[in-house]
Parts: structure tokens; C-alpha cells; sequence
């Protein structure tokens, strides 16, 4: 056969291929080898980074829902498998786990990232290779649109347009109303510190300083005076806890600590490690400030998780979220009846609409296997409200700091419920 024979069959095949690839389906089912009849679920959280001081809040509640999972006979007659990674508070990081996630261990599903600035940067790897992700507690807005991920991402706490209203909520309530607001410039401080704007302007009070600020980890002197120079009455910090820490040092170096002005923050400093990251030798040093978080125990709900993870010891920071996404992922893999994450995205939801209300994964999957649907009322929030991905409707703490540096959360009926 002449070369320029072979050369035009090279070309119509390269024209071939191309166009059976642009004529497959958006969000066709990658092959990986992960369809065994095995669910395998990665926790991919921060073991570094600037949220790895809440690491066990987020992963042992995973393994607590692997244990009950498998307790109660499995998925599809086979025990879950559990595999963890670092998604390092960054992109790049989570993007290298994730890749030994997906291809090594062959995961269908997994929980997390923390952050909402990694979870946007894994959506189109999640898409691609069609592995279920579902957070509980990346809360930025920019991840409501419907349909984001293709469809296989998933988050069990409520986005930050929630909050929002809820912070502002408190800050008015308080009776303050010149409010400066330093925020992280990525996507969750930005997302955040628009909606708290919107809701504290709606309560009347002023927004005298708007500070975003570089997760670099500082120094922040300059970001500081530019709040203190409006001589604020309260300052809403929205930050993670190792450049949040920074930030208050900055704060008190500028005369507007918690000593001085009103501090209210976030989940994103939802953490008994703050005060010693922030002066070990005056763990008293954050004595008054105030912050919102989604709450660990909301006062509706009654669940066997609350008191099992209290036996723990770790601080409760989106815990109950994060055991709610791995119970509702192997659900979802019970009533699809196999761990194609394809199959597993569309069965998602309909566990949370069913007749019959379930709690836990055995009594969930002794409906489902009886034929029932099931109405899954979770540890951190019974759905009521859920869009095809996120809720609609959240419950919050409020928690604080004392003179001696141990964080509390206020009782039951300082709880603020939004939507």
C-alpha cells in the first residue's frame, strides 16, 4: 500500500475517533475498573493546610458511618471500604490525591473536600471520571447552581447564603450596626462576606470597612488597620483557622481584638484550638467573640450519631454533616443496587422523599430491601428541604470563647433557623 494511501486511512481514522468523541454523551460513565460490586468511599480531607486543625471532626464521622454501614451487612452483600487522602486546604494538593483516589483505589464515592475553593477546583475531574462527591462542609454559594459537577456533586450542609442571614441576624441583634468585614478572598470568604453584607444592610446597620484578604497566612497588619481605621463597633471575621489566627493577632495589635470590639466570626473558626493558636501563653485572649456555625445537634433532632461521636472526644465541627453524606451515599448505592456512581447520583435525593422515615443505615436498608422508599432523617438535619443537591434550609449554632479559652455553644434556644 503507498504511503500517501496510508496517510489518507490515518486521517479518515483521526476523523473517526474525534467525532465518536464529540458525539458521546456529556458526563459519560468513565471506566476505571470501579464498578466491582464493592463501594468504595475515600474521605479526602485536610491532614495539612489551613483547616487541618479540624481533620478528625471531619473524617472519624466518616468511619463511624463505615462501621455502621458494614455492621449492618454492607452494600451489595460486601462490606464499604474506607480509604482516606489529603486534600491539604488546596486545589493542587487535592487534585494529586484525588488522582491516586480514582484510578489506585478505584473510589465510586467520596466526602469531602473541606473547602469550598477545592471542591470548585475538583468538579470537572469529579465529572470526567464520574465519582460521586458529597461535602459536608464546603458552604460557599458558587456551588448552588443546579446541575454543578454534572450531577454527582452533593453537599449535606447548607450553603452560606443561609448563614449569612443568620450571622447578620446576630450582629443586629446584639444591637451593633457600624460593621467592618474582613474576609478571605477566594470563593467561601467572598461568597460569604456578599450575602452577610446584604443581610446586616437589611438590618440596618452600615458596613463602615470591607476587607478581603490573601490566604497567604500574612502578616495582616496592614488588612487590620484598613478595618480599624473605621473605628467599627463589630468586626465579622470570615476566615479558616491558620490565617484566621493571624488575622486576630492583627486585630489585637490594632486595637480591635476581642477585648477592644465586638469579634464575630464563622465555621470556618469553629475550633477549640483557636485561642492557643492565637496566644498560648493567654488562652483567655478571644474572651467574648462569637461565631455561627451549622449546628452539631440542631434541638429538633434526636439521633443515635450525637451521642455515639460525643464518646469521641473531638470537637464537633460539621461532624454530624459528614456522617449524614456517607450514610446517604451507601443508601443511594442500596437502593440503585450497585456502586456505578452514575446509578448512585440518581438515587441520591429519592431516599430523602419516601413514606418511610428511617434514621439509621440498618433500619434505612431493611426498608428499601422490603421495597419501601425511604425518607432518611439524618443526624444534622431531618431534608425536609433539598434542591436536586443542597439543602434549602439550615439551623445554627451560636458558640463562643471564655476567659479561660474553652469554647461553648449557647443553649438550645439561641439556635437561629433560616429558611
Amino acid at each position: 500500500m503507498s504511503r500517501i494511501r496510508l496517510l489518507k486511512l490515518a486521517s479518515i481514522a483521526t476523523v473517526v475517533c474525534l467525532g465518536a468523541a464529540l458525539a458521546a454523551p456529556a458526563g459519560a460513565q468513565a471506566d476505571r475498573g470501579n464498578i466491582d460490586g464493592e463501594l468504595v468511599i475515600a474521605s479526602l480531607s485536610p491532614e495539612t493546610g489551613d483547616l487541618s486543625a479540624i481533620l478528625e471532626s471531619l473524617r472519624v464521622p466518616v468511619e463511624i458511618a463505615v462501621d455502621e454501614i458494614n455492621a449492618a451487612g454492607g452494600v451489595l452483600d460486601t462490606d464499604v471500604r474506607h480509604v482516606t487522602g489529603d486534600d491539604g486546604t488546596d486545589t493542587a494538593v487535592a487534585s494529586v490525591t484525588l488522582d491516586r483516589l480514582l484510578t489506585s483505589d478505584k473510589v465510586d464515592a467520596i466526602m469531602g473536600p473541606a473547602g469550598s475553593t477545592t471542591v470548585a477546583g475538583l468538579l470537572d475531574k469529579i465529572e470526567t471520571n464520574a465519582a460521586v462527591m458529597c461535602t459536608g462542609s464546603a458552604t460557599s454559594p458558587a456551588l448552588s447552581p443546579k446541575g454543578i459537577g454534572g450531577g454527582y456533586f452533593f453537599r449535606t450542609a447548607p450553603p452560606d447564603k443561609l448563614q449569612a442571614p443568620a450571622l447578620g441576624d446576630l450582629i443586629v441583634s446584639d444591637g451593633f450596626s457600624r460593621v467592618a468585614i474582613v474576609a478571605l478572598n477566594d470563593d467561601y470568604g467572598q461568597g460569604f462576606a456578599k450575602a452577610l453584607k446584604k443581610s446586616l444592610k437589611q438590618g440596618g446597620a452600615k458596613i463602615v470597612a470591607d476587607v478581603p484578604y490573601e490566604p497567604g497566612g500574612g502578616p495582616y497588619d496592614t488588612d487590620a488597620q484598613a478595618a480599624a481605621d473605621k473605628s467599627p463597633d463589630a468586626v465579622a471575621l470570615i476566615a479558616f483557622p491558620d490565617t484566621g489566627a493571624t488575622m486576630l493577632q492583627a486585630f489585637i495589635a490594632a486595637g480591635i481584638g476581642p477585648a477592644d470590639v465586638q469579634i464575630y466570626t464563622t465555621d470556618g473558626l469553629d475550633s477549640s484550638s483557636i485561642p492557643e493558636a492565637v496566644d498560648p501563653a493567654n488562652l483567655g485572649v478571644l474572651d467574648g467573640l462569637k461565631g455561627t456555625t451549622p449546628a452539631a445537634a440542631p434541638a429538633a433532632i434526636e439521633h443515635p450519631f450525637q451521642e455515639e461521636f460525643a464518646a469521641t472526644g473531638v470537637d464537633a465541627v460539621f461532624s454530624s454533616y459528614f456522617y449524614d453524606c456517607a450514610i446517604l451515599t451507601a443508601l443511594a448505592a442500596v437502593k440503585a443496587n450497585s456502586d456505578d456512581p452514575a446509578k448512585i447520583r440518581k438515587a441520591f435525593k429519592k431516599n430523602l422523599t419516601g413514606k418511610t422515615h428511617c434514621q439509621t443505615f440498618a433500619d434505612c436498608k431493611a426498608a428499601l430491601e422490603d421495597g419501601k422508599s425511604i425518607n432518611y432523617d439524618g443526624a444534622s438535619s431531618e431534608f425536609k428541604k433539598f434542591s436536586d443537591h443542597e439543602p434549602l434550609s439550615g439551623v445554627y449554632d451560636v458558640y463562643t470563647f471564655d476567659g479561660a479559652g474553652e469554647k461553648s455553644t449557647l443553649g438550645d434556644d439561641a439556635q437561629i433557623s433560616i429558611g
